[in-house]
């Protein structure tokens, strides 16, 4: 039984425990404001989960998810994390987050910065084309018609095939869109962002091609 540190339990954070729960796994869960203000979450998922501090997630998990925008002096536990796949469901807004010059200019992606701030982990961007209401509305057995796919982008092929495997249990398709230095690619305002509520794998990959550098902000 695999056992998954979350560290973000708003929406997209406690949905993806929810499915991880309904899936046969563990869960640890940690947020913000400390595990005595998860009891109701706890409770609804059951005795496959457990409230934690954020660095207890991080170890307990045999890989993370984390759930929570970038900050640019990371609040990320780097030590319980090291040597571990982290998928890092962000998504670049500045209108909720602030401005990172780097970003702004192309240089560099926001899932290459978590990778820079956690770097003997090995981050993974998934999860972040679909909004958070949505998120398994479109769940459907491997080898339905038409199955929703969802993107991963990572520097290591490892997080691509364990991201592969999660989502295919969760429901969707994968295209694999790395290196991180790519993950721009399914950001707020591409084709792969406007078309989340359900895209083919085929079409997934023609609207990430499609995808054009443009100016921030956008909200899509």
């Amino acid at each position: 039984m695999t056992t998954i540190g979350i560290i973000g339990a708003g929406e997209v954070g406690s949905r993806l425990a929810r499915a991880a729960v309904a899936h046969g796994h563990q869960v640890v869960i940690a947020n913000s404001r400390g595990p005595e203000t998860l009891t109701h979450l706890v409770d609804e998922l059951g005795p496959s989960a457990r409230a934690a501090t954020a660095a207890d997630a991080a170890e307990a998990g045999d890989f993370v998810i984390i759930a929570v925008p970038l900050q640019p002096a990371n609040d990320m536990p780097v030590e319980q994390l090291a040597g571990k796949i982290v998928l890092d469901t962000n998504n670049y807004m500045p209108w909720r987050d602030g401005h990172f010059p780097v970003i702004d200019s192309g240089e560099k992606t926001v899932h290459e910065l978590r990778q820079e701030q956690l770097p003997t982990s090995k981050v993974a961007k998934a999860f972040t084309h679909i909004q958070a209401p949505r998120l398994f509305l479109s769940a459907r057995p491997a080898g339905t018609p038409g199955r929703h796919a969802l993107s991963v982008s990572s520097d290591h092929p490892e997080a691509v095939e364990l991201v592969t495997r999660l989502y295919d249990e969760f429901g969707f398709d994968t295209v694999d869109n790395s290196p991180l230095s790519e993950s721009w690619r399914s950001g707020p305002g591409q084709p792969a962002w406007i078309s989340h509520a359900h895209q083919t794998r085929d079409q997934l990959a023609a609207h990430l091609a499609e995808a054009r550098r443009i100016p921030y902000p956008t909200r899509g």
